[in-house]
């Protein structure tokens, strides 16, 4: 049965070769190159255009090689049928990693340093303990539960805001429009884990950035955003900025990527940019884990991991 791989801005021949040696027996047909679409039955996906999906008659199943599956859901032509996202241990430990590295860095005011350093300068900032610190998390699956039980680790007063209710250990849990301005009030560091879906799209604007408090050892909040360019409004963080509101800010993913050259952020005295970054899977993982999904769908276990599509996301 065959699997066409549809990938657009990774090394599409690559992964022609990753699945080739991992499923030997399998024929593994490569979007744009391929025309017959008859026969297959599985969609690997990575930013497939619109519309090809819709193209392919014999189509059972589809796997998104992200986490996240927006640029998919996007799609108006969309098949109706499983579409399965991916969960990576390893890439919930990545982002992890980044996401405290991001948080002490502004926490410490490494930043302050640097520009110290660079001037030649001794001095020293203020230093609460990171108990006297609210980090505030925006979504609460995987990932978010991990930073927030790493963040607990290392003292911090951590809270969290999703849509639905969620009760977790240590976490102070917001949930609903109701519980979005008492999360933000209580927030010095907003961490940004959403998904991209029509209810959160162009989320983190002025209006919401102005919930922060402001009144800290920073001199203003700090976003932190490693969910999808989408969740952003870029001119309202800049502003956000310009005023106050935001002393800083660290952004791994945009609205438009690669980043322009001509994009403020590259020289932002208070922005640090990431290229998209902060978790990235091991691909040999990914190809061994949607083979592992295939072989048990095929033979009539359940697929791991299926998008409720009645969420949005």
């Amino acid at each position: 049965m065959s699997i066409l791989l549809a990938i657009q801005d990774w090394d599409s021949a690559g992964w022609v070769a990753r699945f080739s040696k991992n499923a030997p027996g399998r024929d593994i047909r490569l979007w744009p190159d391929a025309t017959d679409y008859k026969g297959v039955r599985y969609a690997v996906c990575w930013k497939p255009p619109q519309g090809l999906l819709a193209k392919l008659p014999d189509l059972q199943v589809m796997f998104s090689l992200g986490a996240g599956v927006d640029a998919m859901m996007h799609d108006p032509e969309l098949p109706d049928v499983p579409l399965v996202r991916i969960v990576d241990p390893s890439l919930t430990g990545r982002m992890t990693e980044w996401v405290v590295l991001q948080v002490l860095m502004h926490h410490r005011r490494q930043r302050v340093h640097d520009a110290h350093q660079r001037d030649k300068l001794w001095g020293s900032v203020p230093q609460p303990a990171a108990d006297a610190v609210g980090v505030g998390i925006m979504g609460l699956g995987v990932l978010g539960q991990d930073a927030a039980e790493k963040l607990i680790g290392l003292g911090f007063d951590v809270a969290g805001w999703s849509r639905t209710p969620k009760d977790l250990p240590g976490v102070t849990c917001f949930h609903g429009e109701d519980g979005l301005r008492p999360f933000l009030a209580r927030t010095d560091i907003l961490v940004v884990l959403l998904p991209l879906t029509p209810d959160t799209q162009a989320m983190i604007d002025f209006d919401l950035l102005g919930g922060l408090r402001t009144d800290n050892h920073m001199g203003g909040a700090v976003l932190i955003n490693a969910g999808r360019g989408g969740l952003q409004v870029e001119a309202d963080i800049l502003r956000a900025l310009a005023e106050g509101n935001l002393s800083g800010a660290t952004l791994d993913v945009f609205v438009e990527e690669p980043l322009p050259p001509e994009s403020p952020f590259w020289t932002h005295p208070k922005v640090t940019v990431t290229p998209h970054v902060a978790a990235e899977s091991d691909p040999d993982y990914l190809c061994t884990y949607i083979l592992r999904q295939i072989e048990n769908f095929e033979a009539g276990r359940p697929l791991e991991n299926v998008v409720d599509r009645s969420l949005g996301y």
